[in-house]
């Protein structure tokens, strides 16, 4: 009875496998369409069907980025790109093909496709760009390019200033940094990073080694993987008055016992100006210039010259005008010393720790209270980088590379945190807790919101309905994040913003002890030196501008001394006076 049914059994077996191999096959066949059709579609992009219109879509869809799981601002494709290109790339009697294939009724296949065709347009922009795009060392700017040189980032050559753009840096941006700050050369490298310095540097490299593209100017050259594009700057037109501003009158100091060593360099002309001992310090790349007749010294911030105690003024007679002559002070022992627009680099140099911390540090504040600051003195003050709980692009491209290393890794030094909350805050082992006045910080926060971290929010802000409902919210969380971190807190530092400001270098070792790392005075001094960073706001609110409505303050005020309570009870130093009465 068996045997009749043998036969059909063995063919419907057969014909399962032959099914499998079928299916298997049609898959196949269908990834290779999928894939010959995007091509053609970038293809079609790059050849412009439609001249006016083509062009400029493709040249936002293959911009520049790196993918990240926590993205704030990504500069890659998006599904809105995607769907907008139907607008650009139509349905028209010539083209067989276009993009209407990634448009599914099934908005599941939608988002994938989608996602799949973003990440092929990634993976092939490097092959495209060099078989179909020509890049230059030429653009607006008007420095004269001289070569492309090796680099290397443990001893640099051009080390006077550093800048960081991940998504805008151009050739004439970084040489208008550099010429800013009085200096002859200007080096780019990696498409986004900017070095400026005096001297050119020795290990000449192969021309096609300098291969990357600059991140904010298609089609031209920002140097390469450890290679620098480098440039004479031309002096621009504006450039002196800018160049004028940027010398700082640091004081009227006492010479140091020992003038040749502590300031090495001189000059000694007759008619002897600010800007001339200015830009001859600046030439030889320091920071600070010292005046004392009709000599001009130059060095650094040192323990024997530290810049703390300035005189009198009337002990160094000081200049009235910026290009007036410099004459003799009465008493020969007073220097009057300027601050260059050279930046000093003896603690710009940051990296990763080599080995994973065995302790999990915060920094921890209330939002607006001023932990990107911290971080930047911290940062320069130890040479390690911190890291972040979230991602902010606008941080990272502006340096702070910690931002895109994920804040469990335990490759930074600290990480930036506003979380409250016993369990996000039994994660870390120990914490820095920096607590600024409430006023300042809802009113920093608030403009960080409306206008970006160097922005101020608009008087149209300010009468909103947005302004009480933003105090009514986070009023409550500055004293709730302060009183969290004080229960749940294993081991906590507290830093009052305020304090930190008034008394950078006292607090700033207290921090860096914290976090048990050892530095020189030396590297101290110049983080004080180098003390605001990149996100101070310039110019302030009109003097007298208040926001906040007696009901506002009196409902800060009662978390004030709640804050303040509880600050003592823990035996920390209470909150400063200045934050009451209001």
């Amino acid at each position: 009875m068996a045997k009749p049914f043998f036969r059909p059994q063995k063919f419907l077996r057969r014909t399962q496998f032959l099914l499998f191999f079928l299916t298997a096959a049609y898959l196949m066949a269908g990834s290779l369409l999928l894939l010959q059709r995007s091509r053609f579609v970038l293809q079609q992009g790059f050849r412009g069907a439609s001249g006016n219109q083509a062009l400029p879509v493709v040249d936002s869809l293959v911009g520049a980025g790196s993918a990240d799981t926590r993205p704030v601002q990504n500069t890659h494709l998006t599904p809105k790109l995607l769907v907008n290109m139907d607008t650009f790339h139509g349905p028209t009697p010539d083209q067989k093909y276009g993009p209407r294939w990634l448009m599914s009724r099934n908005s599941e296949l939608r988002q994938l496709r989608r996602r799949w065709f973003l990440r092929f347009v990634n993976e092939q922009e490097p092959m495209q760009s060099v078989g179909m795009k020509r890049l230059k060392h030429t653009s607006e700017s008007k420095g004269t390019y001289i070569g492309c040189f090796g680099d290397d980032s443990r001893q640099r050559t051009l080390k006077g200033a550093v800048f960081y753009d991940l998504r805008k840096m151009t050739i004439s941006h970084c040489q208008e940094a550099c010429s800013e700050r009085a200096y002859t050369y200007a080096g780019l490298e990696y498409g986004a990073e900017c070095y400026c310095g005096n001297k050119l540097p020795t290990t000449l490299a192969k021309q096609e080694e300098c291969n990357n593209e600059c991140k904010g100017e298609k089609g031209t050259i920002c140097g390469g993987i450890n290679r620098l594009s480098v440039y004479r700057v031309e002096e621009q037109p504006w450039a002196g008055p800018k160049r004028r501003q940027n010398i700082i009158y640091r004081g009227c100091f006492r010479a140091p016992e020992n003038l040749t060593n502590t300031l090495p360099v001189s000059l000694i002309h007759a008619n002897l100006t600010v800007e001339m001992c200015s830009e001859f310090c600046s030439k030889k790349e320091f920071p600070l210039a010292a005046i004392r007749g009709p000599q001009c010294r130059c060095g650094f911030p040192t323990i024997h010259f530290p810049l703390r105690n300035s005189s009198d003024s009337l002990f160094c007679n000081r200049l009235q005008n910026g290009s007036s002559t410099a004459e003799e002070p009465k008493r020969g022992d007073f220097l009057f010393v300027y601050q260059t627009p050279v930046q000093d680099t003896r603690c710009t140099d940051r990296m990763f720790l080599p080995t994973k911390s065995k302790a999990f540090v915060a920094l921890s504040s209330f939002p607006g209270a001023g932990n990107t600051w911290a971080r930047h003195l911290i940062e320069h003050a130890t040479g390690f980088y911190t890291g972040s709980y979230y991602f902010d692009g606008t941080l990272y491209n502006k340096g702070f590379k910690g931002e895109k290393d994920h804040w469990r890794s335990r490759r930074t030094i600290c990480v930036k945190t506003h979380e409250s909350g016993q369990k996000e805050i039994e994660m870390f082992d120990s914490a820095i807790l920096l607590i600024r006045n409430p006023y300042k910080s809802l009113v920093a926060e608030f403009n960080r919101k409306c206008a970006g971290h160097l922005g101020y929010a608009t008087d149209r802000n300010w009468k909103s309905k947005e302004w009480p409902d933003f105090v009514n919210s986070y009023a409550s969380w500055w004293a709730s994040h302060v009183l969290d971190w004080l229960k749940y807190g294993k081991r906590l530092l507290v830093i009052h913003y305020e304090d930190l400001k008034q008394a950078l270098l006292p607090n700033l070792k207290e921090m860096v002890r914290f976090l048990n790392i050892t530095v020189t005075e030396d590297r101290l001094l110049c983080v004080e030196n180098n003390r605001d960073g990149n996100f101070k706001r310039s110019g302030a609110r009109q003097k007298g501008f208040d926001p906040f409505t007696e009901e506002m303050k009196n409902m800060i005020n009662k978390y004030i001394m709640m804050v303040d309570k509880a600050l003592r009870e823990r035996n920390f130093i209470g909150l400063p006076k200045e934050y009451l009465p209001r």
